[in-house]
């Protein structure tokens, strides 16, 4: 199972390495003359200006981690916003490899909430998402996982890719800490109106990338203003 789930990841891979990327050069030109009113209070007082609605640059090669992240602990605790389903795995076996089981159920939550459809996620992302954990020490919220299209053109749809955000913690600071976390070849994106942050792992040979978004909700994040469900189901490491 393990050899098949990698044999899927470095596929899966290779088409995304002929595809744009979720956010880079060509995405911020075609945006470049959009802009958006971003308000807030001081001393009473709004005040209120105009912005680029996107913001992205390549990561400066000095922002970069020096060494690869030390490996964490596997354990991450998360919750998806679209599915209302709850996840707490650890995705290594005792012996330290990937747990099929684990990675699966995580696969499962991550599925396109749209059309159902299921892809075998980076591995590279869950370890990432289990620093992060192990950081704040706090649940982690899935915005959006997978995401099927039937262009390749986001990491998204290659399934290397996440938008979450941590509860009790500010969206700028996770952006910080994950962008902390980058040897190279990551993308990552704070949408400080959506509320949550944009992580994923580039094609091979692309650099590094970070964006500020602020053009707000969208469709896929609208359902950040609907009340929680106080009876989330929750998944089970096998399912």
């Amino acid at each position: 199972m393990l050899f098949r789930r990698i044999a899927i990841v470095l596929a899966l891979v290779v088409v995304g390495s002929f595809a744009l990327p979720e956010a880079g050069p060509a995405y911020a030109k075609r945006r470049r003359a959009k802009k958006t009113k971003v308000c807030s209070r001081s001393h009473g007082k709004r005040r209120c200006r105009w912005i680029r609605e996107f913001q992205g640059h390549n990561a400066s090669t000095h922002s970069l981690r020096s060494e690869p992240a030390p490996k964490p602990s596997g354990n991450i605790k998360i919750y998806s916003l679209n599915t209302r389903e709850e996840l707490e795995v650890n995705i290594y076996t005792e012996d330290g490899d990937f747990d099929d089981a684990a990675l699966a159920a995580l696969d499962h939550l991550f599925r396109c909430w749209r059309s159902g459809r299921e892809r075998a996620i980076d591995p590279r992302l869950y370890e990432t998402l289990s620093r992060i954990y192990d950081h704040f020490g706090q649940r982690l919220e899935l915005t959006s996982g997978f995401r099927y299209y039937e262009r390749h053109s986001s990491r998204h749809n290659n399934g290397a890719a996440a938008d979450i955000s941590v509860d009790g913690v500010s969206v700028r600071t996770l952006y910080e800490f994950t962008s902390s976390l980058d040897p190279g070849g990551m993308g990552v994106g704070l949408y400080p109106r959506s509320g949550f942050i944009h992580v994923d792992f580039r094609a091979p040979g692309a650099p590094s990338y970070r964006w500020t978004d602020y053009s707000g909700p969208r469709s896929r994040s609208k359902h950040k203003s609907r009340p929680k469900s106080k009876h989330h189901h929750k998944l089970k490491p096998n399912a």
